[in-house]
């Protein structure tokens, strides 16, 4: 029998997973079941995926045997205080909320809860995203090869601390944009050199896709791959000459880091934000 992923949330992250999961056959559409408090975005996901779907949170708790908590940070709280006591010893809850830790969610359950985190990125949808997972006290390496073979054929799963996610969601979480402006940088370089739009783009896409491939499949160091296309006072040296003297570099190992402050910045917002809802009088 199937084992059913249920979804609570199914707004964009909850779209890139699920249709990801069915794209790559991982999970069936009949073995998919969504809630959402918005009729109107739970009915298009429906339409476009086939996925079972409810308004009721606690019919996908019954249903799923995966459970995935696909809401934002500010509800997280209410979603998981109406939940917590249906939560089964043999589900697994898997949270992709940014800035609530594994522990938090366990202690807001009344018995203990195998607990994922995970960081996804976008290119998921197209087979091709890095999914982050940091495992809470009571998850083990048996449950993380239960989620590759839902996320697994999204891309590349790697595990890491907890307290690397902020840096996870600076790298692969954000680094998607930081690409999409080169290949957009490099596009704009090519129609000043004579070509049209489409094409300059379309070379400019591939090119960034097959140097990626060469550096994970030729497990060479960058480095070692660009002098293998740099040769003495040729068009790449002058090129790479004219983009140190832009301080490409320094520009973004910079956007790294300020994605990565800016990650803890909205961590103690949100958990500020969570101590202040706890607090008001019911």
């Amino acid at each position: 029998m199937a084992k059913v992923v249920g979804f609570i949330g199914s707004g964009t992250l909850a779209n890139v997973l699920v249709k990801g999961m069915i794209k790559a056959g991982s999970a069936k559409p009949e073995d998919i079941v969504a809630s959402d408090v918005d009729a109107d975005r739970l009915s298009r996901l429906a339409e476009e995926t086939g996925i079972r779907v409810t308004r009721s949170n606690r019919a996908v708790v019954d249903a799923a045997s995966v459970l995935f908590l696909t809401v934002k940070p500010q509800v997280i709280d209410i979603v998981v205080d109406e939940i917590s006591r249906y939560v089964r010893a043999d589900q697994l809850v898997v949270s992709p909320v940014a800035g609530v830790s594994t522990e938090s969610l366990e202690s807001a359950f009344p018995r203990r809860v195998r607990v994922l985190r995970i960081m996804p990125n976008t290119p998921c949808l197209v087979m091709e995203g890095v999914i982050a997972v940091s495992t809470g006290r009571y998850a083990s390496q048996k449950d993380i090869a239960e989620l590759s073979d839902f996320l697994g054929p999204l891309g590349t799963i790697v595990t890491v601390q907890e307290d690397l996610m902020d840096s996870v969601t600076a790298l692969s979480g954000s680094g998607p944009a930081f690409v999409y402006t080169i290949i957009e940088a490099l596009a704009d370089g090519g129609v000043r050199v004579g070509f049209s739009r489409d094409v300059a783009l379309q070379l400019a896409a591939q090119t960034v896709l097959g140097a990626a491939k060469m550096v994970l499949e030729t497990g060479n160091h960058p480095a070692h791959l660009r002098d293998m296309v740099t040769s003495p006072g040729g068009t790449a040296i002058a090129g790479l000459h004219a983009m140190e003297r832009g301080s490409i570099r320094a520009s973004i190992m910079d956007a790294v880091v300020a994605a990565a402050q800016r990650s803890r910045e909205l961590g103690q917002i949100l958990a500020e934000e969570r101590r202040k809802a706890r607090e008001l009088p019911a």
